[in-house]
């Protein structure tokens, strides 16, 4: 018998893709990820600790996560009308949501550049995806996108809020022109949410077709990888029955449940990150060749000189800090390398290497 090889049995749409790349950050200052750098008090890491110590491990995990899903929506302001989902990350809710949609001929669109996960998961599930192009500033084109959607008849538009990896908040009367005019679903992707200044949570139930989508990894704990989404009944009772049973496990729950009981150390975290975001961008803004977006997200996008986008990501990796290299993309994000907002002295190792880099770049 002929043995059977990868090339017989996987979709050629699979073969064709490559694994999503995570570099290892042995050593180094880690910038790369959107990660919140502050850790816990030890007082609180201790009574976490006890918490834990009184999970039944040998039992399934509450199916609905019931008891979370209570304090997210106290902690979270969730709408009462709405009902909420959670989720292995938010990938894994958008695994649902495009499973749920999935049949031949159906189109998947999004801003671009966004979010690589609405793509990478529309073709593993063989959906087309089609990616509207942002203006040179990043900002959304709203003309472009309704006459996209007229052509397209998506069945989900995600749009992140604010946008991934740019950083920028679309105006909320164009996200709203959007939600009027779109046929399928709209998913407000608001990973970025505790560091924007909007938010659509209130509005799910005042539009017919809006989800919300968020995480609580941004926040500090993404090390659990728990997403919910938030929607109406009539939706969420039929992205219910594709969410595999017990698939957030039940140190996640209570780990999670115990953090949002104690949101006010998260809160002021969070609060830190924003305010050390704007003497960063005026930090990035100061250096000659080098152009900072505006950011409503724990991170800055930033543009260096032309042709040197990886010279000078490598340059600061060499340097002993990682953060993203964007430029390999092109397009819009030619020359764009993306940076975490860190600590303060995480900041200043991430600039210094950044000076020394470019210095050497030209």
């Amino acid at each position: 018998m002929t043995a059977t090889m990868p090339a017989d049995l996987i979709r050629p749409q699979i073969r064709a893709l490559s694994a999503y790349p995570v570099p290892s950050s042995q050593g180094l200052v880690k910038l790369d990820a959107m990660e919140n750098p502050y850790e816990w008090p030890a007082s609180l890491q201790t009574a976490w600790a006890e918490r834990l110590s009184t999970v039944a491990m040998n039992r399934y995990p509450d199916p609905q996560g019931t008891r979370l899903a209570l304090a997210l929506r106290r902690v979270m302001q969730v709408p009462e009308s709405a009902r909420v989902m959670l989720g292995n990350g938010s990938d894994e809710l958008i695994q649902i949501l495009l499973m749920a949609v999935a049949s031949p001929g159906r189109v998947i669109m999004a801003p671009e550049p966004g979010f690589v996960m609405y793509r990478m998961i529309a073709l593993w599930l063989g959906l087309e995806f089609v990616g509207v192009p942002l203006n040179e500033d990043f900002s959304l084109d709203r003309p472009a996108m309704e006459r996209a959607l007229d052509t397209h008849q998506p069945a989900v538009l995600f749009l992140a809020y604010p946008n991934n990896p740019t950083g920028n908040r679309w105006s909320r009367r164009d996200v709203e022109a959007l939600l009027d005019r779109a046929p399928g679903l709209v998913v407000l992707d608001e990973a970025y949410g505790p560091f924007a200044d909007d938010s659509f949570l209130p509005d799910v139930g005042r539009f017919e077709r809006l989800l919300v989508m968020r995480t609580v990894s941004k926040l500090g704990l993404a090390g659990l990888r728990l997403g919910y989404l938030c929607g109406p009944p009539s939706w969420m009772d039929e992205l219910e029955k594709v969410r595999l049973p017990y698939n957030v496990n039940v140190l996640t729950q209570v780990a999670a449940e115990f953090a949002l009981d104690h949101h006010e150390v998260l809160d002021q975290q969070a609060a830190a990150i924003r305010r050390d975001r704007e003497p960063l961008s005026q930090a990035l803004e100061g250096m000659p060749g080098v152009t900072p977006f505006p950011s409503e997200a724990n991170f800055i996008l930033f543009r260096v000189p032309q042709g040197k986008g990886r010279q000078v990501f490598e340059g600061i990796r060499d340097r002993g800090v990682l953060i993203k290299d964007l430029s390999g993309q092109g397009g819009l994000l030619a020359d764009c390398l993306r940076v975490t907002v860190g600590t303060p002295e995480e900041n200043q190792h991430f600039l210094k290497a950044l000076e020394g880099s470019l210095a050497s770049a030209t």
